[in-house]
């Protein structure tokens, strides 16, 4: 059974069909999935959800599938890590560490919403699916699209991460890497998508493959016992996943699957050169200024954020903030990460670490508080932006005295 009422202008309010659209005919406003939620209420419970496979399909019924999900269906419920020791060192109480770089086919959350899209594209018919992608939703594109038998088209820029071209390459899509920034590829594709029957996970499938994001927040606030934490620091690039986890959490309430309102606050985290969102946030400005991205974070090297209004809403609205950090800071975040709790994530996830060490040696976020650092991807896939930063191996001959003049100093 379906609980999709349609979809629904963010702008003026005009209703449509659930249909592939992206934007509203009358105000060019982005269009959102609209649920049943009083349906949605009288079967969905903590016991029914706890009963299911853990993925992220474990919540369908708040998901926008008419069906029975028919890819993806080992994305999802990825670990929610108490971090002991990186806490000691950040010098807080209570810290965790949203793990998605780990139990993904593609190892990033762009499973989760691709795993959503190419659902719904199944759905309404397609057979070829594509995207403009920063490197880890055209991995996940062209694994699930390879799995599902679909035939994938991925645009990338030029300069991408070595190892985000091999991780499409190795599942044989179309990779076409175009000579630009991931915003004049997505200009690009939003060309092409009006005139070839595609469906396009993040142009015409937009609001359908959004909502796979949610599944982030879901299960943070299920693996913390049905509560939400204090303070939640997020990578922005678009700006969708910021927005898609406070919607999450306020379906939870809403469902009465949480027996409080979220009090969380969202912190928005960016490299620096490309900080659209966090300098927006911090001037108090409503308009996102588009800037030509300059960083090694290049999942989040997203110039001119689609939901970059929406997600500044949300800081503003939970009492949140924004920081961004140098592409030295977000090595240093990476080797943190790495040496205190034994995560490797990409670049992105050096962000929100460094950030919210920032954040709190600022006194942004209290000490005594639930923090949550979200780690959307696995650092095997930029191992290039640290490659110089971690030192040599110790290279010894093959006998002990080698050993033990060179490891051990004896000699």
């Amino acid at each position: 059974m379906s609980y999709v009422l349609g979809l629904k202008c963010r702008e003026c309010g005009k209703e449509y069909e659930k249909e592939p659209i992206y934007v509203c005919e009358f105000c060019f406003g982005p269009l959102e999935v609209v649920y049943d939620y009083q349906a949605i209420g009288k079967t969905l419970t903590r016991q029914l959800i706890s009963s299911r496979e853990h993925s992220l399909w474990r919540y369908r019924e708040l998901l926008p599938i008419d069906g029975e999900p028919a890819v993806g269906l080992y994305s999802g419920y990825t670990p929610l890590v108490r971090a002991h020791r990186l806490a000691d060192e950040l010098g807080v109480s209570r810290l965790y560490i949203k793990d998605d770089s780990v139990c993904h086919p593609t190892f990033s959350f762009k499973d989760r919403v691709v795993a959503v899209a190419l659902s719904k594209a199944r759905e309404f018919g397609f057979d070829t699916v594509a995207c403009a992608s920063t490197g880890n939703l055209g991995n996940a594109v062209s694994a699930h699209a390879a799995q599902s038998q679909f035939n994938g088209y991925i645009f990338i820029p030029a300069d991408l991460e070595l190892g985000k071209v091999v991780g499409s390459l190795i599942y044989a899509p179309h990779l076409v890497a175009v000579e630009g920034n991931y915003d004049e590829v997505n200009r690009l594709c939003s060309e092409i998508a009006q005139g070839y029957e595609w469906a396009f996970v993040n142009i015409n499938l937009r609001p359908f493959y959004a909502e796979g994001s949610k599944t982030y927040g879901f299960e943070i606030a299920e693996q913390l016992g049905w509560t939400y934490p204090d303070h939640i620091v997020v990578p922005a690039a678009s700006g969708s996943l910021i927005t898609k986890i406070w919607k999450g959490f306020d379906e939870l309430y809403k469902l009465g699957l949480t027996d409080n309102p979220p009090q969380t606050s969202v912190y928005a985290a960016q490299g620096k050169g490309c900080a659209p969102i966090v300098t927006a946030i911090k001037q108090n400005q409503d308009a996102i200024r588009p800037v030509r991205p300059v960083t090694i974070a290049k999942s989040l090297a997203i110039g001119n954020p689609a939901d970059g209004y929406y997600s500044l809403q949300v800081v503003k609205e939970s009492g949140g903030y924004g920081e961004e950090v140098t592409n030295e800071e977000i090595i240093e975040g990476i080797k943190l990460l790495a040496q205190t709790e034994g995560i490797f994530t990409e670049t992105a996830g050096g962000v929100t670490v460094a950030v919210t060490r920032k954040l709190i040696e600022q006194g942004r976020i209290p000490r005594n508080e639930s923090i949550v650092i979200c780690i959307t991807g696995n650092g095997l896939k930029t191992m290039d932006a640290v490659a110089a930063n971690i030192g040599k191996p110790i290279e010894i001959e093959p006998n002990l005295a080698s050993f033990e003049k060179h490891v051990m100093g004896e000699g």
